[in-house]
């Protein structure tokens, strides 16, 4: 998934200063030290059990309706549909869908 393009204006030296100045203020987070950082670990190192709780995954689908298929495509094809942006695979499938009804309706 591509981010979108954001076009904000550069930040001016004045605006850095002020948030540098935030930052810096904010007791809740202080910098964090070169020992600090030599001695930090990896969120699923250090939190190991939370760290399994937080996977991402769709886990099984409570009424399956697709199946998983591997399949070749001519790759101008692909790119076509992943042009179209999110839910190109939905529109993939609607359109073999269609073509099946077409092929099989002949």
């Amino acid at each position: 998934m591509r981010m979108p393009e954001i076009n904000l204006p550069p930040i001016t030296d004045e605006d850095e200063a002020r948030i540098q100045a935030g930052i810096a203020a904010d007791p809740d987070n202080p910098e964090t030290t070169e020992d600090e950082a030599r001695g930090a670990r990896p969120f699923r190192e250090a939190f190991p059990e939370m760290a399994a709780g937080l996977r991402r995954s769709r886990g099984p689908q409570k009424a399956p309706t697709k199946q998983l298929v591997s399949l070749r495509l001519d790759q101008d094809v692909l790119e076509q549909f992943r042009a179209t942006g999110p839910g190109w695979q939905s529109r993939m499938n609607d359109a073999l869908r269609r073509a099946a009804r077409d092929l099989f309706a002949a």
